[in-house]
């Protein structure tokens, strides 16, 4: 008999999902197994996350669904709230929306922030998997952060924007993920990242890359030895 309807959620589901969350974090996708996931949520039957996923694809599907429609709905708020006032967003308001929904999307009761980790080692491996799941909707917060981005760059030439915007994408996640993985190191303290003027510092770093001047003023040497020697 065909079930037409998922499963409806359940505690044992939520603490396989926790559990699939910081294996994947720490380890990628592809070096677990569902037998580990399975253990590691406590389950003796290695079954439960087919039972309840139907496979580990769908399972990491449902991850990357849960953390990306919570970052997505906060970003949008605070771009309509930002949006509604008669002063265009600058540079900082925009990465602080950019930044501060993808801290600990999970909630203030989840057991250890992973979802950052978990993205980043994703889209290192599987990124059109990723784009799939997202399809520009449960993304659309940020990419509407890029067009004032855009904006806020003008008048630098297209190639150099599409740059810094790679290299926006690639700095909140590697930097967030750090955070992360240092934080859920209990052995000692984290002064650096348990302070919340680490994040407000960040986003300073983040305006600079996209503020910064071009061309640069002083030439790179190494590149100018490379045209000498064509």
């Amino acid at each position: 008999m065909v079930r037409l309807n998922p499963k409806p959620a359940s505690d044992a589901a939520d603490v396989i999902k926790a559990a699939a969350l910081r294996l994947f974090a720490a380890r990628g996708v592809d070096g677990v197994t569902v037998r580990e996931i399975a253990t590691e949520a406590g389950q003796k039957n290695h079954a439960a996350v087919g039972y309840h996923f139907g496979s580990k694809e769908a399972l990491i599907r449902e991850l990357i669904i849960d953390g990306a429609r919570n970052i997505d709905a906060e970003r949008n708020a605070l771009l309509d709230e930002l949006e509604a006032r008669r002063k265009a967003p600058d540079t900082r308001e925009i990465c602080e929306v950019l930044v501060y929904p993808s801290v600990n999307p999970s909630g203030p009761d989840a057991e250890e922030e992973c979802y950052n980790r978990f993205i980043v080692l994703l889209g290192m491996s599987h990124r059109e998997f990723l784009m799939d799941v997202l399809a520009g909707k449960l993304n659309s917060g940020y990419l509407r952060c890029l067009e004032h981005l855009k904006r806020l760059m003008f008048p630098l030439p297209d190639h150099i924007v599409s740059q810094r915007l790679v290299f926006v994408e690639t700095y909140i996640g590697s930097v967030l993920s750090a955070r992360e993985s240092l934080l859920s190191d209990q052995s000692r303290e984290h002064p650096t990242w348990q302070s919340p003027r680490t994040l407000r510092h960040f986003i300073d770093t983040l305006i600079a890359i996209i503020e910064a001047p071009y061309p640069s003023e002083k030439p790179d040497p190494v590149f100018i030895e490379k045209e000498k020697a064509v």
